[in-house]
């Protein structure tokens, strides 16, 4: 899988998620396997360029491998001028956010809103594509909705235009999340065009994304939503994509041990101000997947101190582990 002049480490992406993938989470699922991770979504409104909330979106470092950002607008020079600046910060790729459902960002007819007007996606995708040099990607969804499914369109525009990777989610805007993944239409794509091909919905286990891969003829595979509180999904997916094998989840200690590692690491990356509130989606999140429980939650949630909380979150999870071991 090669997208432009890079060569990726496998054929498994971890999608861009805003508020998600931060540089704590894509470490996480680098560790576990993932061949490239994306910045969460970067607006390219010039006035939010430089606040700190910015600057954490695009914090990077080399053991997270190719540095991808994605960018989200509708203007087109203000599109180029944003994917400029996110290459002299260090940007490696630039990704174009045309699959946004989400009703603000829509609003600023950004996101999917775009696939209703082709001929303002191919004045944006040449305007980023001439502006910078590095590759430029896109990601879209199937259409604006059932009735306007156009991607087989749009991967066209996308070839034409110079993009030299487009990932798929297989549903219109219309269906949010809600549904099944459309992989029919990914399919459709990917008989259409010659440039790579990035598969991405409902890809929740190692057998689903070789399913995906094996119907669609995608190049590479997407995941998004699935890796929430179960990074070493990345690792069983990979052993079985690329290795054919049967890959063993981390063990229940491991699991715990890269829990505490990783909201250590949110407190140290985002701050003692911040840090606690972002670790609490994640808890629940990753207890979900190991052990369910709304009491421990509520009490969690109410902790505003960032040492307190591990202290807590560490006492919980040895519990687990002892409950285990009888």
């Amino acid at each position: 899988m090669r997208i432009g002049s890079y060569q990726l480490k496998n054929r498994i992406l971890l999608a861009p998620m805003a508020g998600i993938t931060d540089k704590p989470f894509r470490r996480l699922c680098v560790h576990y396997g993932a061949g490239l991770t994306f910045s969460e979504m970067m607006s390219t409104n010039p006035q939010v360029w430089h606040t700190e909330k910015s600057k954490l979106r695009l914090a990077h470092s080399e053991d997270l491998g190719i540095n991808a950002v994605q960018i989200a607008g509708s203007d087109p020079l203000e599109m180029a001028q944003a994917a400029a600046v996110n290459v002299a910060y260090g940007a490696e790729i630039i990704d174009i956010n045309m699959g946004c459902p989400a009703k603000k960002v829509n609003r600023k007819l950004a996101g999917s809103a775009l696939l209703q007007f082709p001929d303002l996606v191919e004045k944006i995708l040449r305007e980023v594509v001439n502006a910078v040099d590095v590759p430029v990607t896109l990601k879209i969804r199937t259409g604006w909705d059932k009735s306007n499914r156009n991607c087989v369109q749009i991967g066209k525009i996308a070839e034409q235009s110079g993009i030299q990777a487009l990932t798929i989610h297989g549903r219109t805007r219309e269906c949010l999340f809600e549904g099944e993944a459309e992989y029919d239409n990914i399919r459709a794509v990917k008989q259409a065009i010659s440039i790579p091909v990035i598969a991405n919905g409902d890809i929740d286990s190692a057998a689903k994304a070789k399913t995906v891969l094996d119907y669609t003829g995608a190049d590479a595979i997407m995941i998004g939503r699935a890796a929430l509180g179960n990074p070493w999904l990345f690792q069983s997916v990979e052993g079985l994509i690329e290795r054919d094998s049967i890959t063993q989840t981390p063990s229940l200690s491991e699991k715990c041990g890269q829990i505490l590692r990783h909201i250590q690491e949110l407190h140290q990356f985002y701050g003692e101000q911040k840090g606690y509130r972002i670790a609490r989606k994640h808890v629940a999140w990753y207890l979900q997947g190991i052990q369910p429980d709304s009491v421990f939650r509520q009490t969690f949630n109410a902790i505003s101190d960032p040492q307190e909380q591990l202290i807590v979150l560490e006492n919980f999870l040895n519990s687990i582990l002892d409950k285990e071991k009888c």
